[in-house]
């Protein structure tokens, strides 16, 4: 327990600044503390790929599929979950999804198998797409108005870092085996269900007075988003996510196989791309927003990307291609909450409608991109990062289609 004592009290540290109850700061630091958690095991897989495919004989399919099945699992479960939650109270959902956090690493650590290897991806899953949603709506229902944005913005950025970082803890880790990232994610996923069984309140007691209560969506309320010039911010985003996920989810198969990287490059280079991107989006978005607004970061994020993608596969020089990589992770951490600054800022009485599909569209760029990669790659090594580039160039052309305005009502 020192280890989950010593993060929950930096997480209670950092909301302690802003005016809130101790009973609803201590729920906000759990669910920041457990969030990051959760998101740092979806990402732990991807160093550690080309070693469980040469040990295991398998294909870059099967590692694709691998891969998709979390993001799969999490797409389908995360809307039963959200009913689930609203009947049975908040706690023993999260306290359920930590569990089957736990589970999953184990099994993944303990197995040699292919299907179990699939089936540890799909608890996965289903942990991720419980805890998430459910995380988000506790934060929703003990804060006020004046406190939801800035703290729904905390679960964001504890969403993003768990992604941002976990490749290159998987990294780290992997040296003393492929294996121990797995089980050092279930040792931290029982410290977070420790902490959210004895530290979290219970939710029937706390959250009633203050709950919101979101109306059911209406199809008029989809066709006014759909329907209007947002829908190519929508396309961005799927784009994005698929071009991610197409990139990161073969990333460490590819530079092991064409370039020989081994396990010591690849930790290097996810690690050094975890700080960089934590600080350009801690330190640096806000002001290159200011400086040339969320349209021309997303569309100068798409350039870079794409270039640095391009260079990768033309390159034949190691260190080109650990700079390369920086520069198009770096580029991919600065689309999302570009894109997605960018919508919120569209329709003050549709946020519900865009949240979701803000985070449909960004899961099935999270199901697509693996496997369509991975299937690519098995045919040719050069085939899926020159997709990927087309996608990426064509995004950013895309970007000079896109003239919104910000603050409208509806």
């Amino acid at each position: 327990m020192p280890l989950a004592q010593l993060q929950i009290y930096v997480t209670m540290k950092f909301v302690k600044g802003v005016h809130m109850s101790p009973v609803v700061r201590r729920t906000v630091g759990i669910l920041i503390f457990s969030e990051f958690l959760i998101c740092l095991g979806m990402s732990l897989i991807f160093p550690v790929m080309p070693f469980i495919k040469n040990s295991l004989h398998l294909s870059a399919t099967d590692i694709g599929v691998m891969s998709s099945l979390y993001a799969l699992t999490q797409f389908v479960a995360s809307p039963f979950i959200g009913r689930w939650s609203d009947r049975i109270g908040r706690k023993p959902i999260l306290v359920a999804g930590l569990a089957l956090f736990a589970a999953s690493d184990v099994l993944f650590a303990l197995t040699n198998h292919l299907y179990m290897f699939d089936l540890s991806r799909i608890i996965g899953g289903l942990s991720a797409g419980m805890f998430v949603p459910t995380a988000q709506a506790l934060a929703a229902d003990v804060t006020d108005v004046r406190q939801r944005a800035k703290v729904i913005g905390w679960l964001s950025a504890s969403f993003s870092g768990g992604l941002i970082l976990g490749p290159g803890l998987g990294g780290l880790l992997a040296g003393f085996g492929f294996k121990v990232p797995f089980w050092v994610a279930a040792g931290l996923g029982l410290c977070g269900l420790v902490a959210t069984i004895g530290w979290l309140p219970d939710d029937r007691q706390h959250t009633h007075a203050t709950a919101v209560v979101q109306p059911d969506l209406q199809a008029s309320d989809w066709r006014r988003v759909l329907g209007g010039p947002m829908t190519m911010l929508f396309v961005l985003i799927l784009v994005s996510s698929f071009g991610l996920q197409g990139f990161e989810s073969i990333y460490s198969i590819f530079v092991n196989e064409v370039f020989a990287f081994t396990l010591q490059d690849i930790a290097l280079v996810l690690t050094l791309n975890g700080i960089i991107s934590l600080i350009a989006q801690v330190l640096f978005f806000d002001h290159l927003v200011a400086w040339l607004g969320e349209v021309r970061v997303t569309r100068y994020a798409f350039l870079f990307s794409a270039i640095a993608v391009l260079e990768i596969l033309f390159t034949h020089s190691k260190p080109v291609v650990m700079v390369a990589t920086l520069v198009a992770f770096t580029a991919f951490d600065l689309l999302r909450p570009a894109i997605t600054t960018l919508l919120t800022k569209q329709s003050v009485n549709n946020q519900g409608v865009i949240n979701r599909l803000n985070m449909s569209l960004t899961s099935i760029g999270n199901i697509l991109g693996p496997l369509v990669s991975s299937a690519l790659l098995d045919w040719h090594y050069q085939v899926p990062y020159t997709v990927v580039v087309v996608f990426l160039a064509a995004s950013y052309l895309l970007t000079f289609t896109v003239h919104l305005g910000t603050k409208k009502s509806a």
